[in-house]
């Protein structure tokens, strides 16, 4: 099943000051062009002009002030030096994708900035120096094209039981934005076709119906874009005709989130066109093309579900909500995994009997779904932590068994296909590295086949699961990762890390960063697993939709609470981070409980609640929000709007807002309107701005350490007390 979607959530994760000048008021410095009667009610508006002279001018002298500050700081060098080091190591696994026998990569070093593309053959893999073979090299084709090319990932495929070579759609974006083009490129002769598919840049997506046959949906020219900037036009492009000559096969609306074409791949090789037209951010319609045919056949599946694959003939399906399928003597709940025969659908086109092939426990979420050749895969989180469980359908129903791993860490399926055998599964967990477990869908063998040495000394660290009590009794689990002799009188600095929503999961994971640069230096690291995630389930999630929001936020708090309340640390020396959706769960802690924290780390994120909407992707994330439009929803979204909220008179602790210029998802003018707020009340703040750098505010790894270098260098000052 091959799945095609642009980047809704979208709202990516990301883990990921000072005395603000105020010689000439912020409202002296806005360009008269600027002046109107909507600046009147937000005096910083013209900060949304996102490359604008006067804004970026701005930019450029917040950069100077926090850069010079935090940059002469004694620790900042080693941290950039640490992490890139650990960034950049070659003492990294080599995920990959293995296609004809052969492993790909994508790797970024010091020397390889922008990144290669690179192959081995499998056996090679496994060896300790595998014999690599470039593919393409995107610091090459950026120098040789003139462009910022940064890799956004390569949609390949042949037909199954076919000896024709592998064509790859790559995207590239330019400074790392959402928006690529796409270029189609030979894996056999390792070269762009001539005369091949190419797409101008847009935020876009596609799926390959044959190797001469593209579906595509992107920006056809004004008035095809939805309020979400999203296309909702999909066509059928040929190989030699021009783009512009596309058949069109489905027009969603301006008020959709966005439609992106789909192709379910069958075992026998079929492939079945179509479409999936995403109404709300967590509604779809799935369209099928028959061959043949002018209109279009809906999958029989609810509007909060997803379709996972096909194994043995049966179509998989999760389900985001309840479902009682019309006509059948069985109904399914929110997080249940089930399947029904697809031929039996397309031949009658009415919906086939249904049955159950997991159901998770309170305590289960049902994380992923992988197809090997041979075998069916499920990532399932336990209390969040990460298991793979092997489902095989028998005469009795579906019955489960959970794959050997070398422990009870972190466990997710890294790679498989349905035309390989061999599944890559990664597992690690806060104080062990990464390993990459080889698993044999034919044997069910399981073998380690690559493990990292330590990147950071773990001696001493335990981790450990807490529950803390959440306002309306809700039990709230975090990790806590700290000296195994910590002391319990609240001195310890600790940094608290929370994101929240949109159904992402927080799981235990290897950080050689914050492991180098906060752990060893006797930090504390706390992951925390509040409503909104994914960690139990859809109802985990959906506990804190639109106007119930504000339990996401009375769990995060219920943490930092429970942290000072056991003597682990103090306000004084307990921090924040949160990124993208994480970063508005900042913005509403700086507001909401400013006593309780002396740092806080504000990455790319969402502030301005009553215009998040007009902003960029921000129309697609009403239905997680709350519409600024609906009056109900706009009471509440008032009185949690970081933007909005801010009170010029609190004594808030010095936050630190990162963000990037060329963020097409997350509008940078968020960071940018707050921090000049805090900059007109002559409230101390830090502020960075990527030029380059995407959603994750970083183009490359010698960025990221650089970002990273930044904010440890502010949470050592401000937790450590060491300014």
């Amino acid at each position: 099943m091959h799945k095609y979607f642009a980047p809704l959530s979208l709202l990516a994760l990301v883990a990921c000051g000072t005395q603000a000048s105020t010689e000439t008021p912020l409202a002296d410095t806005i360009p008269s062009s600027h002046a109107s009667d909507a600046a009147a009610e937000d005096p910083y508006l013209w900060l949304e002009d996102v490359e604008g002279d006067a804004a970026l001018s701005w930019v450029r002298g917040q950069n100077e002030r926090s850069l010079a500050e935090l940059q002469a700081d004694p620790n900042y060098a080693a941290y950039e030096k640490a992490a890139v080091e650990a960034l950049t190591s070659a003492e990294r696994i080599p995920y990959g994708t293995i296609r004809e026998g052969m492993v790909y990569n994508f790797w970024q070093d010091d020397t390889h900035v922008r990144g290669l593309w690179r192959r081995t053959s499998l056996e090679s893999y496994a060896t300790d120096a595998p014999e690599w073979e470039i593919v393409l090299d995107f610091d090459q084709l950026a120098e040789t094209e003139g462009k910022n090319w940064v890799y956004k990932g390569a949609d390949c495929f042949r037909p199954k039981g076919s000896d024709a070579g592998y064509k790859c759609m790559v995207s590239l974006s330019n400074g790392g934005k959402d928006a690529v083009i796409r270029r189609e490129f030979d894996l056999s002769t390792k070269q762009f076709v001539e005369d091949g598919f190419v797409t101008p840049e847009a935020k876009q997506g596609g799926a390959w119906a044959s190797l001469d046959t593209l579906l595509i949906a992107t920006d056809w020219g004004e008035g095809t874009l939805t309020a979400s900037g999203y296309p909702f036009i999909v066509k059928r492009w040929e190989r030699g005709a021009p783009l512009e000559s596309a058949e069109e096969l489905i027009r969603g609306e301006a008020k959709d989130v966005g439609v992106w074409p789909m192709a379910l791949e069958l075992e026998d090789g079929r492939i079945l066109q179509g479409a999936a037209q995403a109404d709300t951010f967590f509604t779809t319609r799935y369209w099928w093309f028959p061959e043949g045919e002018t209109d279009p056949v809906r999958w029989p599946i609810p509007p909060k579900s997803s379709p996972e694959g096909v194994y043995q003939g049966q179509l998989l399906v999760s389900l985001q909500e309840d479902w009682a399928p019309a006509g059948q003597a069985v109904s399914f709940k929110s997080g249940d995994l089930v399947a029904f025969n697809v031929d039996a659908f397309i031949k009658t086109r009415e919906l086939p009997p249904v049955s159950l092939v997991f159901h998770p426990s309170e305590t289960q979420a049902l994380e992923g779904v992988s197809i090997a050749k041979g075998a069916l895969l499920l990532g399932v989180s336990d209390t969040a932590v990460g298991k793979v469980m092997r489902a095989e359908a028998g005469d009795a129903g579906w019955t489960l068994e959970a794959v050997a791993l070398p422990g009870t860490g972190q466990a997710n399926i890294a790679f498989a296909s349905d035309e390989e055998e061999t599944v890559f599964i990664n597992y690690e967990d806060f104080l062990t590295p990464d390993s990459l477990l080889s698993y044999n869908a034919a044997t069910g063998d399981v073998t380690t086949l690559k493990s990292l040495p330590p990147k950071f000394d773990a001696t001493g660290l335990k981790v450990t699961q807490h529950f803390a009590t959440s306002k309306d009794g809700t039990r709230v689990p975090y990790f806590l990762v700290s000296k195994a002799d910590l002391p319990l009188d609240g001195t310890t600095p600790t940094l608290l890390y929370g994101y929240g929503g949109f159904q992402v999961s927080l799981n235990p994971s290897y950080s050689p960063v914050t492991g180098r640069l906060w752990l060893e230096k006797g930090g504390a690291y706390v992951l925390a697993n509040i409503r909104g995630g994914g960690e139990f389930g859809p109802e985990w999630h959906q506990a804190g939709l639109k106007q119930k929001r504000q339990r996401i936020y009375d769990d995060f708090i219920s943490v930092g609470e429970d942290l000072v309340a056991r003597g682990v640390t103090s306000p004084k020396h307990l921090g924040i981070m949160g990124g993208s959706n994480g970063g508005l769960l900042m913005g509403v802690m700086l507001n909401q409980r400013p006593d309780l924290w002396n740092a806080v780390v504000v990455q790319v994120p969402l502030l301005d609640m009553m215009r998040y909407h007009l902003l960029l992707a921000g129309a697609s994330w009403v239905d997680e929000y709350g519409s600024p439009d609906v009056s109900e929803e706009r009471k509440f979204l008032e009185t949690i709007s970081p933007y909005q909220n801010f009170d010029a008179a609190r004594d808030y602790p010095v936050p630190f807002f990162v963000t990037s210029t060329k963020d097409d998802r997350v509008h940078p003018g968020h960071a940018r309107k707050m921090a000049a707020k805090f900059e007109a009340a002559g409230l101390p703040f830090y502020y960075y701005e990527n030029i380059d750098g995407g959603h994750s505010a970083a183009a490359n790894q010698k960025e990221r350490a650089k970002r990273s270098a930044l904010e440890f260098t502010y949470l050592t000052r401000q937790l450590f007390g060491m300014k």
